[in-house]
Order: C-alpha cells, then sequence, then structure tokens
C-alpha cells in the first residue's frame, strides 16, 4: 500500500511540473529576410523567446512567430542604448491563452496577435528579452 500511495504521489508531482510553462513547441516561424541580421541571427533570438515562453508562459500556446522586419528593429534601436547594448531585434507573434489567463494579467479564453518582442545583444553576443507587449 505504501508503495503505490507513493507511486502515486510521483505521479502526480510529474505531471503539475510539465504545467508549469507555456508550450512554445510547435510554433510556426514564419521565415522574414533581412538586411541587417543573418538568418541565424534571427533564429537565435526566436529561440531566445521560445524557451522563456517555455519557462514562463503558463496556459499559453505560441502560435506563429516571426522577425518583425529592418524597418521596426530599426524604429526600436534606442532600447539598444538604454539596456548598454548594441543591437536590437523585434519579433512578433500571435499565441492563446487557456482558461487560466496565464499568469492573471491577461485575458482568459483569448488570443493575442502582432504581440512584439523586443531583444538586445552586445557584440554579436546572445539575445536579451527586454520587453514585451503592443
Amino acid at each position: 500500500m505504501k508503495k503505490i500511495i507513493i507511486f502515486l504521489i510521483c505521479v502526480v508531482m510529474i505531471f503539475s511540473l510539465s504545467a508549469c510553462g507555456g508550450n512554445g513547441k510547435n510554433v510556426n516561424v514564419e521565415d522574414v529576410k533581412s538586411a541587417i541580421y543573418t538568418s541565424d541571427d534571427i533564429k537565435s533570438a526566436i529561440e531566445t523567446i521560445k524557451k522563456e515562453f517555455d519557462k514562463d508562459w503558463k496556459g499559453c500556446t505560441l502560435k506563429e512567430i516571426y522577425y518583425a522586419g529592418d524597418e521596426t528593429s530599426k524604429d526600436y534601436q534606442d532600447w539598444a542604448d538604454r539596456n548598454d547594448a548594441d543591437e536590437v531585434i523585434v519579433l512578433l507573434s500571435s499565441f492563446d491563452v487557456d482558461g487560466s489567463g496565464g499568469d492573471g494579467s491577461l485575458n482568459p479564453n483569448s488570443t493575442y496577435d502582432n504581440w512584439m518582442w523586443i531583444l538586445v545583444r552586445t557584440d554579436g553576443g546572445k539575445w536579451k528579452h527586454v520587453d514585451h507587449g503592443y
């Protein structure tokens, strides 16, 4: 009997841990060309957001993510200055929110389109997410 109870506790713990973040696994990544960034630069920025989404965006499913384009990234260059960086990249996405409302700040059972992610980096290093929203 004791083994069964321990087994059931382990199963519950595994399921509860797997539900901690969001779902960015089957996201559609749209290919957008850039004169500023290489394909690898853009993929790296997208991977940064996908990892964060999986970790922190409980109750949300990332549907699509893509580079917002060179003009948009240029328009947000001041974010690099604010964050002691020399490059900024802007991504756009859409995601669904389940009935939980994510962390409580999102509308339950809704879809967010054109959600913006701002990332910065210095000297071609790793991208750092610094802001998001509309």
